[in-house]
């Protein structure tokens, strides 16, 4: 009798936790919304001067700030569209939605269709927006590589039926790519495959030929192109007169501004580097204002968010294959994989530990079709988060 007490009470004792349990991870959504608002409020502070000189002086002071929040706006309503599809529908999509996004970098590439900043290819114009299907290409090789690992789960030790057939996608996304130019986007786009390919579990001497094949061709590429070259030689000695007014001149002038930042900045708004000395300063290079006007301390709590998001994805991913929902749980590492991969390669350009690329910051930096994917990814993880939880609870989803 006693023991049937005891089981009576443990199960009334777990139950209300059970109902009371909310269905997505709180804390995370409150994360990725402050990064959200804070990058919005940092475009503000980076992009307001712009203005007030020749090249953007009939855009307006608030020009750049209104689109990233009309973006963010997008970002949302599509976040809450893909957040209302069951994963096993992405899944089912995975390998159509790459397939459209291999025929839009093509089409990129037409004349008279993609249009062409600075010598890059990389867009398409749709009416007032311009839409870059590189940023839509990561979500869709986070899906069709995990949609690949599942099914080919039973060859992953095989060299021919589960190796090839990634390597020659990679490949093929690659070129296209390279023919942009976008050399940040296809890093970002490998480190995500090779990542849910060695997280599904890929045989140890194939992931190590598949990235050493990788960092071979990302080499070659550097040194084959004379002005990739020229970046490099020119990040290792960025004080040199010759590369300070040259081709380093974007990262002597982020190194000048995270130094004036010291411990606690300048103070929201007062950045010098964003006068027009800075180029990019609300894209690429926002760190550094970051760094100038907050300082030391509040780069750290940026840093802070981003490893927290970074950790809980991996944790959801975990939760969802050790209820054997293995698509879930690689879709969901594959997310903070590739916000932690960006977020690397962006911050450590800013402070000098990698070569000037031009990636932005995953929730933060100014960029139309970035902002929106990275909603969107953060509403796919949300999405595993939810349907764990419900599995948790009996239900299925």
């Amino acid at each position: 009798m006693s023991l049937f007490a005891d089981l009576t009470s443990g199960v009334n004792a777990v139950r209300p936790g059970r109902t009371t349990m909310p269905s997505f991870d709180i804390p995370m959504m409150i994360a990725a919304s402050i990064l959200v608002l804070f990058g919005l409020l940092m475009v503000y502070s980076a992009s307001i001067a712009l203005a007030d000189g020749p090249r953007y002086e009939s855009y307006g002071r608030f020009y750049f700030v209104i689109r990233h929040g009309l973006f963010i706006v997008v970002g949302l309503f599509c976040a809450l569209f893909a957040i209302s599809i069951p994963m096993k529908v992405w899944q089912k999509s995975a390998v159509p939605l790459f397939l459209l996004c291999l025929v839009l970098l093509l089409v990129v590439l037409v004349p008279g269709i993609g249009r062409e900043v600075n010598g890059a290819r990389r867009w398409l114009p749709l009416g007032p927006i311009n839409f870059q299907p590189s940023e839509l290409m990561k979500l869709a090789v986070l899906l069709y590589a995990a949609d690949y690992t599942v099914r080919k789960q039973e060859y992953m030790q095989n060299f021919v039926r589960g190796f090839l057939p990634m390597a020659c996608a990679l490949a093929v996304v690659g070129m296209v790519l390279l023919l942009e130019p976008d050399l940040g986007a296809f890093m970002v786009i490998v480190a995500i495959a090779v990542g849910i390919l060695f997280i599904g579990g890929i045989n140890g001497k194939l992931f190590s030929t598949l990235l050493g094949i990788m960092v071979g061709s990302f080499l070659l590429l550097i040194w084959l192109s004379p002005w990739r070259r020229e970046r490099l030689f020119v990040y290792l000695d960025p004080w040199n007169p010759d590369n300070a007014y040259g081709s380093a001149y974007q990262l002597s002038h982020s190194l000048i501004a995270l130094g004036r930042g010291e411990w606690f900045g300048v103070g929201l708004g007062a950045s010098i580097e964003k006068l027009h000395y800075l180029p990019e300063a609300h894209t690429d290079f926002i760190v550094a204002v970051i760094g100038e006007e907050l300082g030391f301390v509040g780069l750290s709590c940026l840093i802070a968010l981003f490893v927290y998001i970074v950790w809980r994805g991996f944790e959801i991913g975990r939760q969802a294959i050790a209820m054997e929902r293995i698509f879930n749980g690689l879709v969901a590492q594959g997310v903070v994989l590739w916000f932690g991969v960006q977020t690397f390669i962006n911050i450590g350009v800013c402070v000098g530990l990698l070569p000037t690329k031009g990636l932005t910051l995953p929730m933060v930096s100014y960029g139309g079709s970035g902002i929106v994917m990275n909603l969107i990814a953060m509403a796919l993880l949300l999405r595993v988060d939810f349907e764990n939880r419900n599995l948790m609870r009996g239900k299925r989803t």
